[in-house]
C-alpha cells in the first residue's frame, strides 16, 4: 500500500494542475444542453493521461424506455459523454469516478464580484458557475488519476472515469454510461457534499397540477369560479400531505432532518386578464420521496389526495383537477452503511482527515440511482464543497477542500481496486 503521506505529496505537487483543469472547465460554459465545449476539454485531458477515451452522443432510441426517469429528448446530437478507462490486469475490484459537466444557467452576471465564467482564483477559491457543482468534482476524478500515474501504480482492477452530461435535467448521461456497458464493481459521485459520504438520497417528482374555473367579468366576479381560488384548498392538502408524510415515514439517515419530504410548488400560472375571473390554473411542484417508496407508488398517493381535495370542494368535486407528471423522475436509492465501499471511502477519508467522515443522506436527487437500480453498481457520493451553495451567485469552491478531496479518492482507489472482487 502506498502511505498516506507520500499520497498527500504527490497530490501537493499537482495542485497548481487542480486548479488550472478547474478553471479550464469553468472557462467552457456548459449549461446543460450545451455541454459540448467542457466535453472537449474533459477528453484532451483524459488521453494527455494515456486513458482510453471513448466520447459518444448518447441515443434518444436507447434511452426513449427510461423517459420517466431522465425526461424526453429530440435530439442529443452536440452532447457527448466521456469516459476514459485504465485498465486494470483484471484481479482487483473496479471502480467508476462520476461526475456531471452541465451547470444550470448563470443568472444576471451584473450580480457576480467577478464574470461567472471567469475561474478567478479570490482568497483561496475557484469561482464560476459549475466551479463547485460539480466541475471540482469531474477535475477530481482526472487528478486522482494523474496522481495515481505519477506515483507508478499499476491497478489490479479497472478505473473507469466519466464526465456525463444532463444531470441537472435528470441524468441522461449516467444512465446512457450504464447501458453502454460501464458496470463497475463499485462507483463514487464526486457531487459536493462538504466531504460527507453519502450512501442514500431522496428521490422526487416533477408535477403539475390543472385546475379549471368558469369566467366572468371582474365587475361581477360572483357569477365566475376563480381557478386561483379553488386551487387554495387543494393547495393546502398538499402541505397536510408534506406534515403527514414527515411524522409517518422513517429511515435512519433522513431522521435528523425537519423536511425529510418537502412537497413544494414553485410554479403557478393562473388567468390572462386581470379584470376577469381566471378560468383556469397551472400549478408546478417537486416532491420528495424516501429511499424505499416507488415512484408509482407515491404518484397514487399524491393524486389520492387531490381527488380527496376536490370532492369536499363544491367546484372541483364536478371539475376535478388533473394531475400530470412531467420531466424526469428521480427515484430514491441507497446503499447499506456496512457496505464494503461505504469503509473503503471512509478509512480513505479517516487517512485524510484524522477522523471518519459523518455517514449520511440528501434530500435530493441524483444520478446514484442509475448505478444502484439500472446498473448493478454500488454507489456513494462524495466531494468537496458545501452542496448549500451551489447554483447560487458567486459559486465557488475551496481549494484546500479539492487538494484534499483528491487525496482521499486517491486512497479509496488504491485500497478498492487492490483487492478481489468479492
Amino acid at each position: 500500500m502506498i502511505e498516506k503521506e507520500t499520497v498527500a505529496a504527490a497530490v501537493e505537487q499537482l495542485r497548481e494542475d487542480l486548479i488550472s483543469l478547474v478553471q479550464s472547465l469553468v472557462q467552457a460554459p456548459s449549461l446543460t444542453g450545451e455541454e459540448g465545449a467542457a466535453q472537449e476539454v474533459v477528453a484532451a485531458a483524459m488521453r494527455d493521461l494515456g486513458l482510453a477515451v471513448d466520447m459518444w452522443e448518447p441515443s434518444v432510441e436507447e434511452l426513449a424506455p427510461y423517459a420517466e426517469h431522465v425526461g424526453e429528448f429530440e435530439t442529443l446530437a452536440g452532447r457527448p459523454n466521456v469516459v476514459g478507462v485504465w485498465t486494470g490486469s483484471g484481479s482487483g475490484r473496479s471502480i467508476i469516478l462520476n461526475g456531471h459537466i452541465d451547470t444550470v444557467e448563470p443568472g444576471n452576471p451584473d450580480l457576480w464580484d467577478s464574470p461567472p465564467f471567469s475561474g478567478e482564483v479570490i482568497d483561496g477559491e475557484i469561482v464560476g458557475r459549475g466551479s463547485l457543482d460539480m466541475k471540482g468534482g469531474v477535475a477530481t476524478n482526472i487528478i486522482a488519476v494523474k496522481v495515481l500515474k505519477s506515483l507508478g501504480f499499476e491497478p489490479d482492477g479497472d478505473i473507469i472515469v466519466q464526465s456525463v452530461i444532463s444531470e441537472e435535467d435528470g441524468g441522461a448521461g449516467t444512465l446512457a454510461a450504464v447501458l453502454r456497458g460501464y458496470r463497475a464493481d463499485g462507483a463514487i459521485i464526486t457531487e459536493p457534499t462538504n466531504v460527507e459520504l453519502l450512501a442514500a438520497h431522496a428521490g422526487s417528482l416533477v408535477f403539475r397540477i390543472h385546475i379549471e374555473g368558469l369566467a366572468a367579468h371582474g365587475g361581477w366576479r360572483d357569477e365566475g369560479v376563480s381557478a386561483f381560488e379553488a386551487f387554495i384548498p387543494v393547495f393546502q392538502a398538499l402541505l397536510d400531505f408534506e406534515k403527514q408524510r414527515n411524522e409517518t415515514l422513517d429511515h435512519p439517515l433522513f431522521q435528523f432532518m425537519r423536511n425529510k419530504v418537502p412537497i413544494n410548488v414553485g410554479v403557478v400560472r393562473s388567468g390572462s386578464w386581470p379584470s376577469s375571473v381566471p378560468e383556469w390554473l397551472i400549478a408546478e411542484g417537486r416532491a420528495g420521496l424516501l429511499p424505499g417508496e416507488t415512484l408509482d407508488q407515491f404518484k397514487r398517493e399524491l393524486t389520492e389526495v387531490i381527488v380527496e381535495a376536490a370532492a369536499g370542494h363544491p367546484w372541483l368535486a364536478d371539475h376535478p383537477p388533473r394531475v400530470e407528471w412531467f420531466s424526469g423522475q428521480f427515484a430514491p436509492s441507497e446503499i447499506d452503511t456496512d457496505h464494503p465501499l461505504v469503509e473503503v471511502v471512509s478509512r480513505a477519508h479517516a487517512s485524510v482527515h484524522g477522523a471518519p467522515p459523518p455517514i449520511s443522506a440528501i434530500p435530493a436527487g441524483t444520478d446514484m440511482r442509475h448505478f444502484v437500480l439500472f446498473g448493478d453498481t454500488p454507489c456513494v457520493i462524495y466531494g468537496a464543497g458545501n452542496p448549500r451553495y451551489a447554483h447560487q451567485t458567486n459559486e465557488s469552491i475551496v481549494i484546500d477542500d479539492l487538494v484534499r478531496a483528491v487525496q482521499t479518492i486517491v486512497a479509496a482507489t488504491i485500497e478498492w481496486t487492490s483487492a478481489p472482487p468479492e
